[in-house]
Order: structure tokens, then C-alpha cells, then sequence
């Protein structure tokens, strides 16, 4: 454990990870800020120290945090045009979405009010997530059209909103043992690319 007083470099992402571990080994139920810390190995106050909204405040923040860096990567999607293959393009960053927070870590922010009510607050601020995701998608699948590598009549915006729309449907509605998202992605992807 951490001694008290002494600064702990990159805080927020130890504590992220270590939420991330307990959610995935014990559930979304057994995340409290002692569980937390504890997997983190620091001190309990340094949760508070870095989220003074509490657990609500921290669970907003890390699936904002994880919805930014998909945001990032899918950004960088439409530069990939040409290289790849589109569905492996597209079904990457379902796949980066589907695994940035997980079924069990996004539930969470809806299950608890407080952190809801920052995560819709943060949207609604212009914090990227699923929209800004759907606009790289978009970019990406104009790209690839003027490449003629998928259909010249698809409508790119409308599949985006399939694409990114699925994979939110995904992860609010997949549970342990349900069946692997990411085939459905596939198949989907599939349709989407059908001449």
C-alpha cells in the first residue's frame, strides 16, 4: 500500500484499472471505493482526493474516460482508408468500443443515478462518445467510398448509425455467458458491406 502523503503518479488510471479487475473478477456490485483501493493498493482517501463526488463522480469519469479513447482511436479510422480491409476496419472499432468499459462497467453508470446524471451532463457538454465514434465511422466510410472499396449507394452515415448503434445496444443488453457480441458485429458489418 501506498504511504500517506506520497504522490501517487497516474492516480486516476490505477484507480480506473483496479475497478475495471474487481467489476470483471467479482460483478458490478462489489464495486465500493474500498474495493477499489484496495485492488489498487493505496490508500482509501485517494479515490476521495481525485473524485470528491464519491463512487458516482468516479464511476462517471471511467466510462467517460473509456468512451474518449475509443473516441481517439475511431478518429483515426478514416486515415486508414485503403489499408485493411474495411470490415476489419469497421470491426475494430466495434471491437475497442465493445471492450473500452464492457457490459459490466457501462451498466453501471446507469445503474447508479449520480454517475448517470454526470455521464448525460458530460454528453451534453460536447464530451466525446458514441456521436463523435459515429462521425469518424461516417468520415471513414466516405473515404472508402470515393476509393470504391464499398458500395458506391451506401448511404455511410446511415450504416455508421447502424454500426455504432448496434454495439451501444450491445453493451447495455450483454451479460456473462451471453454469446460473443463481436460475432454479431461481424455479421453486421457484413450487411452493411453487401453490394
Amino acid at each position: 500500500m501506498s504511504p500517506r502523503g506520497v504522490a501517487v503518479p497516474n492516480a486516476r488510471e490505477l484507480l480506473f484499472a483496479a475497478a475495471e479487475r474487481v467489476v470483471a473478477a467479482a460483478g458490478p456490485g462489489a464495486l465500493t471505493s474500498r474495493a477499489i483501493t484496495d485492488e489498487a493498493g493505496c490508500a482509501k482517501g485517494l479515490l476521495h482526493a481525485h473524485f470528491a463526488g464519491g463512487l458516482d463522480e468516479f464511476v462517471a469519469e471511467l466510462v467517460l474516460d473509456r468512451l474518449a479513447r475509443t473516441a481517439a482511436l475511431a478518429a483515426e479510422l478514416p486515415a486508414r482508408a485503403g489499408k485493411d480491409t474495411v470490415a476489419a476496419n469497421l470491426s475494430g472499432v466495434a471491437t475497442a468500443l465493445l471492450t473500452a468499459t464492457g457490459p459490466d462497467v457501462s451498466g453501471l453508470a446507469l445503474t447508479r443515478p449520480g454517475a448517470a446524471e454526470r455521464f448525460r451532463d458530460a454528453m451534453a457538454s460536447g464530451a466525446p462518445g458514441f456521436t463523435a465514434i459515429q462521425e469518424s465511422v461516417t468520415r471513414y466510410l466516405d473515404a472508402e467510398r470515393s476509393l470504391g472499396r464499398v458500395p458506391a449507394g451506401l448511404d455511410t452515415a446511415a450504416a455508421a448509425l447502424a454500426l455504432v448503434g448496434t454495439v451501444h445496444h450491445l453493451l447495455m443488453t450483454t451479460w456473462p455467458g451471453a454469446p460473443d457480441p463481436r460475432d454479431q458485429v461481424g455479421r453486421l458489418v457484413a450487411l452493411l458491406l453487401r453490394p
